[in-house]
């Protein structure tokens, strides 16, 4: 890539380089003058970056960790009893942590500075206008970030992408710096496998975590630090290390895999229901196929949240950007068939209300997208309730 050496970095320049613990397969970070062996930020204060910094925090009690949001109702309420999300165990973790090694700041321009590793975990939505409006992700937050990040770091920074984003925009980051900045940055990619809900269990107890970067003598220090992160907890044989292309191809396709599931099970719902079957004793005689498995086998209403449709979306626009329409269609159906779940849900309650419901009253009794979260983004329940007031 042409832009590659404004990539480099000296791995020295970090004070980070990697030392075998006492725990076999593990590795520990070694200190740096100011007594911290790692100062890492985290820009967005929401569902991925507050709960990740907050474990990484809890796991790595000689890492300083900063959490920095531009709202400052946001970062009052993290640093409240009355978080601004809720996750079971969330709230234990950040009250043992909080002004120790954990800290929730708006001073992004302090934050960025002093960090080693800095997290971009922006909101990245669905483009509502312009170019690959319905379907491509909208990077205008991570492009300012980046800007900005640019502009205030006085020496080498890791960037690391959190935000689930399209594939090769770490490449759009890296000349985003390099033409801001004559700093040296390394770009890693470290997708969020999480599920609301379980978040904070899925970060203790990983089935993995997926560090990408550059193939080269530098970009593999940088790897190579950050994984030593996640290493204090983390299996080694469980902390995946990727070129930048397959970790950020990794989380797409791996939402679009989960989604598939649950609109393939509903898709068989409809079916059980005008043949006298039993969708839930369909799903658990193929979940139990070693094959198959039983997870995200449960006939719904729909699925719903911030990241399944969205994501789904952003890889249909990519194949079609990449001349793969049939790809494309494959996984819009995806969609297509999760909203006709959702319309033919509410259409029954409609029939099964003598096909009005003119004069009656219904109750809605939960409104997230799915249970242990305060999530209503994307939620089924939307959808259901248009339908009914039409």
């Amino acid at each position: 890539w042409p832009f590659a050496r404004s990539l480099r970095i000296r791995h020295k320049a970090f004070g980070l380089n990697p030392a075998p613990s006492a725990i076999p397969g593990h590795q520990r970070i070694m200190a740096s003058n100011d007594g911290w062996a790692c100062k890492v930020c985290c820009l967005g204060a929401g569902y991925v970056g507050g709960p990740t910094m907050t474990v990484i925090a809890k796991m790595c009690p000689d890492v300083k960790v900063t959490v920095v949001d531009l709202s400052e109702r946001r970062i009052a309420a993290w640093n409240s009893p009355h978080l601004p999300i809720y996750e079971p165990g969330l709230q234990e973790i950040v009250e043992a942590t909080r002004g120790k090694n954990l800290f929730f700041t708006t001073d992004n321009t302090g934050a960025i500075d002093e960090a080693d590793i800095i997290f971009v975990s922006v909101n990245t939505p669905t483009k509502k206008q312009g170019i690959g409006a319905g379907e491509a992700a909208d990077l205008t937050y991570w492009e300012l970030a980046g800007r900005h990040i640019a502009q205030v770091a006085r020496g080498p920074k890791i960037i690391v992408e959190k935000s689930t984003v399209p594939v090769k925009t770490a490449a759009a980051m890296a000349k985003v710096l390099a033409s801001n900045s004559t700093h040296a940055f390394q770009v890693l990619s470290n997708p969020e496998f999480l599920a609301e809900g379980t978040a904070i269990a899925d970060l203790l107890k990983p089935d993995r975590v997926l560090v990408g970067g550059e193939q080269t003598p530098e970009g593999l220090a940088a790897i190579d630090k950050l994984a030593n992160i996640y290493r204090r907890w983390v299996p080694n044989e469980q902390v995946l290390t990727t070129n930048l292309w397959s970790a950020e191809l990794s989380k797409l396709t791996a939402n679009a895999f989960l989604a598939q599931r649950i609109s393939s099970i509903n898709s068989i719902s409809a079916l059980c229901e005008v043949t006298g079957a039993d969708v839930d004793e369909v799903a658990h005689a193929i979940g139990v196929d070693s094959r198959i498995g039983p997870k995200f086998l449960r006939a719904s209403v729909g699925f719903g949240g911030s990241c399944f449709q969205k994501d789904i979306l952003n890889l249909v626009y990519l194949c079609r950007s990449f001349g793969l329409p049939e790809v494309a269609d494959y996984w819009n159906q995806v969609i297509i068939m999760n909203d006709h779940q959702k319309q033919r849900f509410a259409r029954q309650m409609v029939a099964k209300m003598f096909n009005t419901v003119s004069g009656k009253k219904i109750t809605i009794l939960g409104f997230a997208f799915k249970k242990d979260t305060g999530d209503t983004r994307e939620t089924a329940a939307i959808d259901v309730c248009k339908t009914l007031l039409k």
